[in-house]
């Protein structure tokens, strides 16, 4: 499975590791890339500087050949407009 986090928090790092441990494909967005030290030294996925919101970070992330995104950033409004995007467009 491909999968696309937007948000390397607490929440966002736990998943991704969760999900790449497991053997997928991983790729995870954050605006803020020290977020990126919160994922292990052994993260096998993508890490990408960048806005979730913004169709041009989306495809850049590959979200046109995910099996699912998921919007763990820290603000709802934020991650209902990102999940809003991703279905709808992609």
């Amino acid at each position: 499975m491909k999968a696309v986090i937007m948000g390397c928090g607490r929440v966002g790092a736990s998943v991704a590791a969760r999900l790449d441990n497991e053997g997928h494909d991983v790729t995870v967005i954050d605006l803020d890339s020290n977020q990126f030290q919160r994922l292990s030294s052994d993260f096998g996925g993508r890490t990408l500087v960048g806005s979730g919101i913004v169709h041009r970070t989306l495809l850049e992330a590959d979200i046109e050949q995910a099996d699912a995104f998921l919007a763990l950033a820290h603000g709802d409004n934020r991650n209902v407009l990102a999940s809003q995007i991703a279905k709808h467009l992609f």
